[in-house]
């Protein structure tokens, strides 16, 4: 049984190269996102390797087999499965239930598991929006763009969050800017970096770049 360093580091390779389109992690990419020293992620997937989970490749990164990816797969099911249940059930802020969930993925059995996924109904997507991967590993993700990248004029679908730090959760939440909002491009200012939508309500908001850039969005038709 893996430990849940060992599930951690799977799980961020996983989730970094999702974000990035490349099979092939950078060791420093790694480091930051788990908080180590560049040293102790590069221990480390060495001997993810030696468990047969990675490969690592000096000065290149490092990159899941399918050993090490089924493992990560299946914790980023237990991670936003339990999400889902606190979010839920428990009715926890969802600026909350990240760092909780951290913690629950590594305790949870796969029977325990398994019923929580019936007893929620089998949810495709977790509070911020990310897919849950079924029991077999398989997941369906929409086809979704930053919403600093739509046109003006365009009437949109806010699909994910990709920022789960709760100051930006909360500012997103009292802006009418969570995953199954609908609203619409009203205009991009390049000069000032920012982008004016329109909210459900009616009302407008100007968003920076940057905050754009973390709310993905489907274009409606």
């Amino acid at each position: 049984m893996a430990s849940s360093t060992v599930e951690n580091y799977a799980k961020e390779i996983f989730l970094s190269s999702q974000r990035t389109g490349d099979k092939v992690v950078p060791m420093g990419t790694v480091s930051e996102a788990l908080g180590v020293s560049p040293g102790t992620a590069t221990a480390m997937a060495k001997k993810l390797e030696s468990d047969g989970l990675a490969v690592y490749k000096p000065r290149a990164g490092v990159s899941l087999t399918d050993k090490g990816r089924d493992l990560a797969v299946q914790m980023v099911r237990r991670h936003r499965l339990v999400e889902y249940f606190l979010f839920e059930i428990l009715k926890m802020d969802w600026s909350e239930i990240h760092e909780e969930a951290e913690s629950l993925e590594h305790a949870i059995s796969d029977r325990l598991l398994a019923r929580l996924d019936t007893f929620l109904g089998h949810p495709s997507s977790d509070p911020h929006g990310d897919p849950i991967p079924s029991a077999d590993g398989s997941f369906s993700t929409p086809k979704v763009i930053p919403l600093g990248e739509c046109t003006d004029g365009q009437s949109v679908l806010i699909s994910r969050i990709t920022d789960q730090d709760s100051a930006f959760l909360h500012y997103v939440s009292q802006n009418e800017l969570r995953p199954g909002s609908e609203i619409k491009v009203i205009r991009h200012d390049k000069a000032g970096q920012s982008v004016e939508v329109q909210l459900g309500s009616g009302a407008t908001k100007t968003l920076g770049g940057p905050a754009a850039d973390k709310i993905l969005v489907c274009v409606q038709p």
